[in-house]
């Protein structure tokens, strides 16, 4: 039984990742942040670093830049609800974390964890998770108006579009590699 959540979870891996004391100063660098080199994920994802290195700079880019756009707690929740579609619990668990400490808005996240892309919430908040679910289905037809109504301006919009294309990738992509544990 699938349990969403908002506490940290830990991930295992099918494939061996390297050990920590196997890291190069390439991976270290291709990690970006040297902390995440006690994740199992990051340290698998290292065997290939100038991939990792791209992935890590796009990932910081889409969630860290605030020059504009959306808030980080809507950026944050628009990975939320991606990773919510896509049963990856460990990267719901995450961005949840992180909406909520953003938004301050708790309730409303665990709600989506618990109920669901479906449950109620605020126009602003419907219309990014409903455009973030849209562009996780396959066709899709993404409502850009209703983002436009929510008060969202172009460069809001695509920071939703990178935040659930982004994790639609990320999801992916982790729950090919293993499993949160």
């Amino acid at each position: 039984m699938t349990t969403w959540t908002q506490d940290k979870l830990g991930w295992k891996p099918w494939l061996e990742p390297l050990a920590e004391d196997e890291l190069t100063d390439a991976h270290l660098q291709a990690l970006v942040d040297q902390a995440r080199a006690s994740s199992p994920y990051f340290r698998l994802l290292a065997r290939d670093p100038a991939i990792l290195h791209a992935r890590t700079k796009t990932d910081n880019d889409i969630f860290y830049n605030t020059d504009g756009g959306l808030p980080r707690a809507e950026r944050e929740l628009a990975a939320t609800a991606t990773s919510r579609v896509n049963g990856c619990v460990f990267c719901a668990s995450v961005h949840a974390r992180f909406a909520s400490h953003y938004s301050k808005r708790t309730e409303d996240v665990q709600r989506l964890l618990d109920e669901g892309v479906d449950a109620p919430q605020d126009a602003r908040w419907r219309a990014i998770i409903d455009f973030s679910v849209a562009l996780t289905a396959i066709p899709s037809e993404p409502d850009v108006q209703a983002l436009r109504e929510a008060g969202l301006d172009d460069l809001a919009i695509l920071d939703a579009i990178q935040a659930a294309a982004f994790f639609n990738w990320a999801n992916r992509l982790m729950l090919s590699l293993g499993e949160p544990s």
